[in-house]
């Protein structure tokens, strides 16, 4: 699985542990920056990492912020994102497995790293479960 990774300078540091997190477990991972602290503009990375999902280069992408809120919302802007933010593990689940969330935004203000493992890993070890699903997402789809 290839995974698209960016956040804002706020959220660098926790974007490297998740990183690491990430080829730990074996995931082929490319960070579309921000690559230092200097200060920079969320929807950038947001906009980024969702035209590389929906142009079929990743099979997922992960973003953050200081809350995920304002960097979910730009990848949000690109057709074909579901991009959903997540401060605990079960909503990251349910996310994809009815919606078909194709993009993870947390908040390195509001997560610690270890939480925010918790939430990538349960995120990415479930699918979406189609069925009486499909027709919702169907409907995001052609908002």
């Amino acid at each position: 699985m290839r995974i698209a990774i960016g956040s804002d300078h706020v959220g660098l540091e926790l974007k490297l542990t998740i990183i690491d997190y990430l080829k730990e477990l074996g995931y082929d991972v490319q960070d579309f920056g921000a690559y230092s602290s200097e200060r920079t503009d969320y929807p950038v990375y947001g906009v980024k990492v969702a035209e590389e999902v929906v142009k079929g280069n990743f099979d997922c992408g992960i973003i953050m912020c200081g809350t995920g809120v304002g960097i979910s919302i730009a990848a949000n802007k690109v057709k074909g994102i579901r991009a959903v933010v997540c401060s605990e593990p079960y909503s990251a689940k349910l996310s994809k497995e009815h919606n078909d969330t194709n993009i993870l935004a947390f908040g390195s203000r509001v997560v610690g790293s270890e939480l925010a493992k918790m939430i990538v890993r349960e995120w990415l070890s479930v699918e979406f479960e189609g069925g009486r699903h499909q027709k919702r997402v169907d409907m995001l789809d052609n908002i």
